[in-house]
């Protein structure tokens, strides 16, 4: 009798695993369908084919949007379609997101992401821009700032990454829970949704058409191996010095309730960044330009046209 309940309870928990697995399980979507029901633009710069959007008067002012982790340059619809109106506005996937894809070097380092953005530069004949980055995009933004002077105008930091964190100390690669090992074959919704939600001031306003882009650009082919790649790249070091050298005036746009950079994280940029000024927004989270678009633009607006923000 105890043989047959143990031999039962092994069925059962078989069964489990697999309806787990199954729950779990999620290949990548055709790259061809996801090119078509997202519109983009696309050039090899450096060996890396970009996935790019160009907008806005050729002869305006620049602006170049770079997106934060997991992201894509569809997070900033939004501000791109009030922006391009007066500037011309140029977004991107970044290497190893969205329909950019991997990088084929497997090279996931700031030092490879920033010269194929001065590359992007140079074959959109850009010598100068405003950037406009969001949390990583917001530390790729200031560091081709620090690296790059004479091609930044201005910068506009959302969010942006860069200090140590928990899990990120400098001078060392983080080390990936083994479970993450499993993300290249994995995408449930509600997994998806439950990392987003933190992103939002009020989560329970997600639209489920945003949840499901966030997921079409994860399941983009070969994305997800390219950001547990990318993650086990990233080696941060003290941007003290760096922060310090840039000149370009910058704007921090900072949602109040942030749960991912929290507001009182822009002390350490105000402290070393004697040209940046603080606009708090509010009622809104990480992707205040996606949560919030409407209420959080004026303040840009007045930073781009050179009144106090």
């Amino acid at each position: 009798m105890l043989m047959r309940i143990v031999r039962w309870a092994c069925v059962f928990l078989l069964l489990a695993i697999a309806a787990l697995a199954i729950w779990l399980y999620a290949p990548d979507r055709s790259r061809a369908a996801l090119e078509a029901a997202y519109p983009g633009e696309y050039r090899i710069v450096l060996g890396q084919r970009l996935r790019y959007r160009d907008t806005g008067p050729r002869d305006a002012p620049a602006l170049i949007l770079l997106h934060g982790f997991g992201s894509s340059l569809d997070t900033w619809e939004p501000w791109a379609t009030a922006l391009s109106a007066q500037y011309r506005v140029v977004r991107l996937d970044l290497p190893g997101f969205g329909l950019t894809g991997p990088d084929p070097t497997g090279n996931y380092s700031d030092d490879r992401t920033l010269t194929i953005l001065a590359g992007l530069m140079d074959q959109l004949h850009l010598q100068r821009a405003t950037f406009i980055g969001n949390s990583l995009g917001g530390r790729f933004a200031w560091e081709l700032a620090a690296r790059y002077p004479q091609r930044v105008d201005k910068l506009v930091l959302i969010s942006p990454d860069g200090f140590a964190s928990p899990g990120f100390e400098y001078g060392k690669a983080p080390e990936v829970p083994l479970v993450m090992n499993l993300m290249p074959w994995v995408g449930p919704r509600s997994l998806i949704r439950a990392n987003l939600a933190p992103a939002w001031a009020h989560p329970e306003a997600l639209p489920d058409a945003v949840l499901e882009r966030y997921r079409d650009m994860l399941l983009a082919p070969g994305v997800r191996q390219a950001i547990l790649d990318r993650t086990r790249q990233t080696v941060l070091t003290d941007p003290s010095v760096r922060l310090r050298s840039i000149a370009a005036p910058t704007l921090l746009l900072w949602g109040e309730q942030d749960q991912m950079i929290p507001v009182r994280n822009s002390q350490d940029y105000l402290r070393l960044m004697p040209r940046a000024t603080l606009v708090r927004l509010p009622g809104m989270g990480h992707v205040p330009f996606e949560e919030s678009p409407a209420a959080a633009l004026p303040p840009l607006q007045r930073f781009l046209a050179g009144a106090r923000p």
